[in-house]
C-alpha cells in the first residue's frame, strides 16, 4: 500500500469517526425565539451528553478540548457540573499523577535573597541576582545574634580582587556607620608606601609609616613597652605578655629554635624579676625601652637570700638568654623598636593605618608590629564604651601562623566584648602550619570570603575548613576576579559577585590614589 493511499485511508476514518461522534442534537426550545430570555439560554447546538462524546473520542484516538490538561477557567461547585452537562462548560478535570522533576519545570520557584537587609551591601548573589548584605558586627549584635565570632577570613591568589573587597567592603563602607572605625596594618606597596596612605590622609589622619634599617625616610618608632600600647591588662602582666611574644617571635624567625619547658620556666622568671626592677627604677621618670630592659637582663642581686649560688647561676644565664634575643631584634630593627613611640600616630581616629609595605616579610618585625598593634588598640577603646573597630592584618598568616596567635587567643573574649573583628587577609590556607593554633582562629570565624583558589589543593583545604559543600572545591578553582565564596555561619555558601561605584574603583585602582575630594563622603 502507497503512502498515499495510507493517508486517505486515515482522513476517511477520521470522518466516519467524526459522524458517530456528533450525536443527534435535540430539538431547539420555543424559548429561543423569545426576545431577551434567549439570551440565557445554552447554545441551541450543544452535544448531549458529555461523557458519550469523550469515550467516542477516546476510541478514535482524539482528546475532547475538556480532557486536554491545565486549569479550568470556571467556578467550582454543583452549578458548574449541572451547567456542563447542559453544554455550558466541560467537566472538571481530576488532575494527572507527575513527579517533582516535572513539577519543578512548570512551576518554577521564586529564589529568596540570601541575605537580609542588616549591614553593608557587599556585592550581588550570582543566582538570585538580588544584594547580599553582611556586617559581621551588626551580625554580632543582632538579637538574637547571626553569629558568636565576628572575626573574618579572606582568603585568595594575588589578582582575584580580595584587596578591592577587603577596601570597599570591610574598611571604608563600615566607616560611614555611627561609631564605627578601622585599624588596618597596610602591607601592599604603592609607591614607597602602603595602599591605604592616601586615603588616610585624606581622612585627616597620617599613616604611621615603619621603616627598616638603612631605608630612606622618617619611620615612626614604637616602644613595647610604652604603658599606653600594653595597659589591655593591668600592671606588670601587660608588658610581658608583649615582650613574651616579640621574643618568641624573633627567636623562631632567626633560628627556628624553642625554647625547652625547663628553659623556657626560668626564662620567665628572668624577665619577670628584670622587668620590675627596671619599672621601679624608672616609675618617676622616662619610660623605659628595650635597650634599657636588655641591659637590665642578666642582672641577679646577690644579696636574695632565697636564691642558692646555682639558681641565681641558672637566672643568670636565662636573662642573658633573653638579652641576645632582644639585642639581635634592636639590630635588625633598630629603627622600628629602639627608642619611645612616636607621637604622630592618633587612634582615636575613625581610620588608624600602620604602614608596614617597607618592612621585610621574611623576618620577626611585621607580626611583632601586628601584636603591638593588637593589644595598643585594645587598650585605646578599652575606655570607649559603643565603638567598634575591624582590624584589619594584611598578609594576616604572620599573625596566626606563628607565635603571636597565642596573643589573639588570650584577648579573643575581650576584643568581642569591646566590638573589635579582627580581620585575616591571606592568600591560601597552607600558609598556616596544620599544627598551628591559628588553624582553630580561622575555623573559629564565622565570616569567610573565599577567592580564586588556582591549586586543588588549597581549594580542596578551604572546602574542609568552613564545611563548603564538596562541589565547591571545583568552583572555588575557577572563579572570575571579584567573585567569591562567602560563607557566613551556618548559612548556606554563596557566590558574590562584587560590584563597585565608580568612587570605589578609584579607591581601589592600583595605579592612582584616591582623589581628594572623593573622602568628604565618609566625614570624619
Amino acid at each position: 500500500m502507497s503512502g498515499r493511499q495510507a493517508k486517505a485511508q486515515r482522513v476517511a476514518a477520521i470522518v466516519d469517526t467524526e459522524q458517530e461522534v456528533i450525536a443527534p442534537q435535540r430539538r431547539a426550545s420555543r424559548l429561543t425565539r423569545v426576545p431577551i430570555v434567549n439570551r440565557f439560554l445554552p447554545p441551541e447546538a450543544f452535544v448531549s451528553d458529555v461523557e458519550e462524546v469523550s469515550e467516542h473520542a477516546a476510541a478514535a484516538g482524539e482528546l475532547a478540548p475538556w480532557d486536554v490538561p491545565g486549569s479550568q477557567l470556571r467556578p467550582d461547585g454543583w452549578q458548574s457540573a449541572s451547567r456542563a452537562r447542559r453544554g455550558w462548560y466541560a467537566p472538571a478535570h481530576q488532575g494527572a499523577a507527575t513527579t517533582t522533576r516535572q513539577a519543578e519545570i512548570v512551576a518554577t520557584a521564586h529564589f529568596g535573597a540570601p541575605t537580609g537587609f542588616d549591614g553593608i551591601v557587599n556585592g550581588r548573589d550570582t543566582l538570585t541576582r538580588t544584594a547580599f548584605a553582611h556586617d559581621p558586627i551588626t551580625a554580632y549584635r543582632r538579637t538574637p545574634r547571626g553569629l558568636t565570632s565576628p572575626n573574618v577570613i579572606v582568603l585568595g591568589q594575588t589578582g582575584s580582587g580580595k584587596s578591592s573587597w577587603t577596601t570597599c567592603n570591610l574598611i571604608m563602607k563600615p566607616l560611614m556607620l555611627r561609631k564605627r572605625r578601622a585599624v588596618v596594618c597596610s602591607k601592599k606597596d604603592r609607591g614607597g608606601e602602603c595602599e591605604h596612605a592616601e586615603t588616610t590622609r585624606q581622612l585627616g589622619n597620617e599613616p604611621f609609616r615603619f621603616l627598616a634599617n638603612g631605608a630612606q625616610g622618617e619611620g615612626r618608632v614604637i616602644n613595647l613597652m610604652d604603658p599606653a600600647i600594653v595597659r589591655v591588662v593591668d600592671g606588670i602582666q601587660g608588658q610581658k605578655l608583649m615582650l613574651d611574644t616579640a621574643i618568641q617571635l624573633q627567636r623562631h624567625r632567626s633560628s627556628g629554635t624553642v625554647a625547652s619547658v625547663e628553659e623556657a620556666g626560668w626564662e620567665d622568671q628572668a624577665l619577670r624579676l628584670a622587668l620590675r626592677s627596671l619599672l621601679a627604677d624608672h616609675e618617676d621618670t622616662r619610660t623605659p625601652t628595650l635597650a634599657d630592659l636588655s641591659a637590665r637582663l642578666g642582672a641577679v642581686d646577690p644579696d636574695r637570700g632565697d636564691y642558692s649560688l646555682r639558681s641565681r647561676e641558672r637566672l643568670h644565664q636565662a636573662g642573658l638568654s633573653i638579652s641576645h634575643v632582644l639585642n639581635d631584634l634592636l639590630e635588625t630593627y633598630g629603627g622600628v623598636f629602639d627608642g619611645e613611640t612616636s607621637s604622630e600616630v592618633d587612634l582615636t581616629h575613625k581610620l588608624t593605618t600602620f604602614d608596614i609595605s617597607q618592612l621585610p616579610s621574611d623576618g620577626a618585625v611585621i607580626p611583632i608590629v601586628m601584636a603591638a598593634a593588637n593589644m595598643w588598640m585594645l587598650g585605646r577603646i578599652k575606655d570607649e564604651a559603643g565603638w567598634a573597630t575591624n582590624v584589619i592584618y594584611e598578609e594576616g598568616w604572620h599573625m596566626i601562623g606563628g607565635p603571636s596567635v597565642g596573643l589573639i587567643q588570650s584577648n579573643e573574649k575581650l576584643s568581642r566584648s569591646l566590638g573589635m573583628s579582627n580581620i585575616f587577609i591571606m592568600h591560601k590556607g597552607s600558609d598556616i602550619p596544620p599544627e598551628s593554633a591559628g588553624v582553630t582562629v580561622i575555623q573559629e570565624a564565622q565570616t569567610a570570603y573565599i577567592f580564586r583558589q588556582e591549586h586543588e589543593q588549597d581549594a580542596a583545604w578551604a572546602q574542609r575548613t568552613f564545611n563548603l559543600d564538596q562541589d565547591t572545591t571545583k568552583v572555588l578553582m575557577g572563579l572570575g576576579t571579584g567573585h567569591c565564596i562567602a560563607k557566613i555561619a551556618d548559612m548556606p555558601e554563596t557566590e558574590v559577585e562584587h560590584l563597585r561605584s565608580e568612587w570605589e574603583k578609584e579607591l581601589t585602582d592600583s595605579d592612582q590614589a584616591m582623589m581628594g575630594d572623593s573622602a568628604d563622603a565618609l566625614g570624619h
